[in-house]
């Protein structure tokens, strides 16, 4: 951000605040001309309505991509929304960066989200790839995965994905963040992925590790929307 020289302002608000306050927080932000972008932390405490709050930030500062009309525009055919979800957006990067070609290949996204799995798998439809949805209700989940030259996991799962079930030469993009016990380290644990990543770098042609390769990616897409934002609302010249 300071490289960037962008500033940024955090609102630490306690969890039984009212949905009206915290919304007129929200409006506050959108109607100050100088904020470029507003992202709700979420989940939201329980007493909260997700969608409601959503929906309250101003769709030219959704620079999460979660308003409901930037969220239904991804879902349709040359609809582009005006921002796209962070996490998938970078996962998308990595893909591209790799130099995987997503036009005619078989996807497979682990995970239905509203925030990784549903609109990763828009993305990749919209790049003219193949795609499959799996979830908890999917049979068979590791023949589906092997089917897969693209294979994107955000479940939360830690090592979920075996080694055996990756196709060879697949890339495979890890989304998860995982907490497990280790004693090696000064905190007591450490942070790994839904992939068996130390076993299926032997079979992937390429993947992604964790931590340091989906996270730093999805922080770079929101700094991208961010001044995307800045420069639409003519403050920023290309």
């Amino acid at each position: 951000v300071q490289e960037l020289e962008m500033y940024s302002v955090g609102h630490t608000l306690p969890a039984d605040i009212s949905q009206n306050d915290l919304l007129n927080i929200i409006r506050d932000l959108g109607a100050d001309a100088k904020i470029h972008g507003i992202l709700v932390q979420l989940p939201l405490p329980a007493h909260i309505d997700q969608e409601t709050v959503l929906a309250a930030i101003p769709l030219e500062k959704d620079v999460d991509g979660f308003h409901p009309i930037n969220v239904g525009r991804l879902a349709m055919k040359n609809r582009a929304p005006l921002f796209v979800p962070c996490t998938p957006a970078g996962c998308l990067a990595l893909i591209d960066a790799s130099g995987t070609k997503i036009e005619g290949a078989r996807a497979v996204v682990i995970g239905r989200s509203n925030i990784v799995g549903l609109p990763a798998a828009f993305l990749l439809l919209h790049r003219n790839a193949t795609v499959t949805i799996c979830h908890s209700r999917t049979q068979n989940l590791s023949a589906v995965v092997r089917q897969a030259d693209i294979l994107i996991a955000a479940i939360g799962k830690p090592r979920f994905v075996q080694a055996d079930w990756i196709k060879p030469g697949a890339t495979v993009i890890d989304v998860g963040i995982n907490e497990i016990p280790d004693a090696t380290k000064k905190s007591g644990k450490r942070l790994i992925g839904d992939v068996d990543f130390e076993n299926a770098q032997n079979v992937a042609g390429a993947i992604t590790p964790v931590p340091g390769g989906v996270g730093p990616m999805t922080i770079a897409m929101l700094m991208q929307n961010t001044l995307t934002a800045a420069q639409r609302a003519g403050d920023l010249i290309a």
